[in-house]
């Protein structure tokens, strides 16, 4: 009797799992296609240089940084916030883009942009 009770209690859990293993399953496969956050392309009016940081400029640290920026209706930039890049050129990056002026919009929007430091030689 014991043997049939543990043969049905492991047909129950297997079925169990097998249930959950589709659910996760389904779970990802939404979440790949559906970005978690989409960012907008909005044309850019003006922008402001970034400032190359010193200590980064003798570290002859040179590079992209890529920007996260949180743009209102009028095109003002919200927030900025850097997503990818080196930590070095990341603050004067956010920076740049906080003064950056977008397109106008009906809705605030998340866009993303990238600015390049470059070593003069």
């Amino acid at each position: 009797m014991f043997s049939i009770y543990r043969s049905f209690s492991n047909d129950r859990a297997n079925s169990g799992l097998v249930k959950l293993m589709q659910v996760a399953a389904i779970a990802l496969a939404v979440t790949l296609t559906v970005p978690a956050h989409a960012a907008d392309q909005r044309g850019i009016q003006s922008r402001t240089a970034a400032v190359y940081p010193e200590l980064a400029k003798r570290m002859r640290i040179a590079g992209a940084v890529s920007v996260q920026a949180t743009v209102e209706p009028d095109g003002r930039v919200k927030e900025a916030k850097a997503i990818a890049g080196n930590h070095l050129l990341s603050p004067a990056a956010e920076e740049a883009v906080r003064h950056w002026k977008f397109e106008p919009s009906a809705s605030q929007s998340v866009v993303d942009v990238q600015v390049n430091f470059a070593l003069a030689d």
